[in-house]
């Protein structure tokens, strides 16, 4: 690791965490041996498996475009992870310089990371929570501070509900943070999508790791979505959500831009 020695309260280097390894696929360094070692098992699952994560952040960078263009200048990442180049408050800012986000995590090393690289942004905070807590992420101080709730805000689930299983039910999860925020609100939403007999592979990666992991149909993860109106294309592939050219082709995940 460069810049980031992983010391924090609570930090685990003995348990792969889904941050770390997603931080690994993207080529970052902020990750241990035992997370290189559990993303390497899933790469043997899912060859290709880094092109897979690069395309879920280009996905990222063209969906928080589009929104921030369509006046949008609140941001709630939820299962935010490490922070890495091009995050959500740059992307956001490069089309409206004034846009506000909150990160939301529930591991300590991600919001000690995150905190010290934003501690001078007086525009974007960092809160450690469980995104499966509604009450306490939405009543974080921080929220507080940056979000309005009475002007549209867009919520983003990247690639962190299929670490949900279905016992947890992300699809009720979605709906109580779409009813919190008001009308002309967004959510951004990718999740994996794996053939049914590489999925109980990659999921014996992660059952060691801080989350599980479940990959669904494109009609599951489109139930999650309702009550919302989807933006067009609809629930695509990773790289067929609105391209712009030099997309990472894959069919491992599944994307959404939708507005309430």
């Amino acid at each position: 690791m460069t810049g980031w020695t992983g010391k924090a309260p609570g930090v685990d280097p003995g348990t792969p965490s889904v941050a770390r390894m997603y931080d690994y696929f993207l080529g970052g360094e902020d990750n241990f041996p035992v997370d290189r070692e559990a993303a390497e098992q899933v790469g043997r699952a899912l060859p290709g498996v880094a092109e897979v994560a690069r395309a879920n952040r280009m996905f990222l960078r063209r969906a928080v475009r589009h929104v921030a263009g369509r006046g949008v200048g609140q941001f709630l990442d939820l299962g935010a992870g490490l922070p890495t180049q091009g995050n959500v408050h740059e992307i956001a800012r490069s089309v409206n310089p004034d846009a506000r986000v909150v990160y939301v995590d529930n591991d300590p090393a991600v919001t000690s990371h995150g905190r010290s690289l934003l501690a001078r942004d007086e525009g974007a905070a960092v809160v450690q929570a469980d995104m499966r807590d509604p009450e306490s992420v939405l009543g974080a101080p921080e929220v507080a501070e940056l979000i309005d709730f009475d002007r549209p805000v867009c919520v983003l689930f990247v690639a962190v509900l299929h670490f949900l299983t279905d016992e947890e039910d992300p699809a009720g999860l979605l709906a109580r943070y779409r009813d919190a925020v008001p009308p002309g609100s967004h959510v951004i939403f990718s999740h994996a999508a794996i053939e049914e007999r590489r999925n109980a592979e990659v999921g014996d990666a992660y059952r060691s790791a801080s989350a599980p992991f479940t990959a669904r149909t494109r009609e599951q993860v489109s139930a999650f979505l309702d009550g919302l109106a989807l933006v067009e294309p609809g629930v695509v592939r990773l790289h067929e959500w609105r391209p712009e050219g030099g997309e990472y082709v894959t069919d491992a995940g599944w994307t959404a831009v939708a507005r309430k």
